[in-house]
């Protein structure tokens, strides 16, 4: 088994997150402005590590997001990029508010909390966790 890169896309900033390599445990990587997000994703696939992708979409259910088309751009990219690596959609509906909470339970600061990139990556860590309760 191998890990699985998860990703809370946005046009400013994407979360990151990723399993353990039994797939048992998601947890927060990394924020990053997206701006850089290849050279990151390019630094994290020449690990050898990575057999999946999930990545968080708002749509799933019918409905329609100010950030469909850009996270359709990325999937294909993905999808370009790395052909051999399965690219999963997981509705990320209510992923930021549930990561807010997280982080407020979890006892971090304030000032933490304000940094829209833990934010960003700890909801990329909830896409990744409903991805495996689903499989």
């Amino acid at each position: 088994m191998g890990k699985v890169l998860a990703f809370d896309y946005g046009v400013k900033r994407t979360g990151l997150a990723e399993t353990d390599e039994l797939q048992i445990i998601a947890s927060p990587l990394e924020g990053v402005e997206t701006s850089t997000l290849w050279t990151v994703v390019e630094r994290l696939i020449a690990t050898g590590k990575y057999t999946d992708f999930v990545v968080g979409d708002p749509s799933m259910y019918g409905g329609t997001a100010h950030s469909d088309n850009p996270i359709s751009k990325f999937i294909a990219e993905l999808q370009k990029r790395y052909p051999q690596i399965p690219v999963h959609r997981v509705d990320e509906s209510f992923s930021s508010r549930e990561a807010m909470s997280a982080m407020v339970m979890g006892g971090m600061k304030k000032s933490d909390r304000r940094d829209k990139k833990n934010l960003d990556m700890v909801s990329a860590a909830i896409i990744l966790q409903r991805w495996m309760n689903a499989v």
